[in-house]
């Protein structure tokens, strides 16, 4: 763990915060490429539409948090950022963009994808850093303890904060190993991002390469979510976030039903 990467004065530089911001601009790097690859918009678009998703999802993820544990005064907390919280407001914020700069939706909608799949996965290097978004308590050669983790991997906090159900023999105070889930995703959406890349450049129907990335993120974060260490569980094994990755899957193949069957009516951007 390295929470802290160094200080200046009396102000801390957080691995989470520069793992954030080497997010953005991977994010920035490969949407760029893509749209100028496609003739679809060049650096100040990747610029505004980067911007707009960096503060939608910033605003999203802390809101979501707040709602999430009932208490407004998480805004200003400098922890709790949820995923689908900055992913729903930053989709708002993006979708704004394309309109405002009259960019062609759906073949940026494809570009916009692929950054975010890669910043995802860089961000996710953050959440390991810091000992953040944990999974439960595993045996496995590469399980990782975080002894000052937020929270750290105590038998105690994994029991009170997550109902993990550890033997009443293991004192609360024991430190113990977890699934790095957070390094699951990253590598998760590497693997997304690589396939959609391969995507992009071989399919012709705008749109269709997005809505396959998104629906993959999803089935992604649906299948980590079983080995996290998560207070959200609300039927069953299931958490919210898994309901809202049903929801996205859903809509994203219905839309993607849709864009072929435009598509071969006529030729759509």
């Amino acid at each position: 763990m390295f929470p802290e990467l160094f200080r200046l004065g009396s102000f801390s530089i957080s691995s989470f915060g520069v793992m954030m911001v080497l997010a953005f601009v991977a994010a920035y790097w490969q949407l760029r490429r893509a749209l100028i690859a496609t003739g679809t918009g060049d650096e100040e678009d990747a610029s505004s539409l980067v911007f707009a998703g960096g503060v939608g999802g910033i605003v999203g993820a802390k809101a979501y948090y707040a709602l999430l544990y009932g208490d407004w005064k998480l805004l200003f907390d400098r922890s709790g950022l949820v995923w689908y919280g900055g992913f729903l407001l930053a989709t708002v914020a993006v979708v704004w963009v394309i309109r405002r700069r009259s960019l062609a939706p759906w073949r940026t909608f494809d570009a916009a994808t692929l950054g975010l799949a890669l910043g995802y996965a860089v961000g996710r290097v953050g959440c390991f850093l810091v000992g953040d978004d944990y999974g439960v308590p595993t045996e496995l050669p590469w399980g990782v303890a975080f002894p000052e983790g937020l929270p750290p991997t105590t038998a105690g906090v994994l029991r009170r904060s997550f109902e993990v159900d550890i033997p009443a023999s293991v004192a609360d105070g024991q430190v113990l190993a977890v699934h790095p889930t957070q390094l699951y995703e990253t590598a998760l959406a590497l693997i997304v991002w690589g396939i959609g890349l391969a995507l992009f450049r071989r399919w012709q129907t705008p749109g269709k390469t997005g809505l396959l990335v998104v629906a993959a993120l999803a089935v992604e974060r649906f299948g980590v979510e079983f080995l996290r260490a998560k207070d959200d569980r609300f039927f069953g094994l299931f958490t919210v976030a898994q309901g809202i990755s049903v929801a996205v899957v859903v809509v994203a193949m219905v839309l993607l039903l849709r864009r072929d069957r435009a598509h071969a009516r006529r030729g759509d951007t």
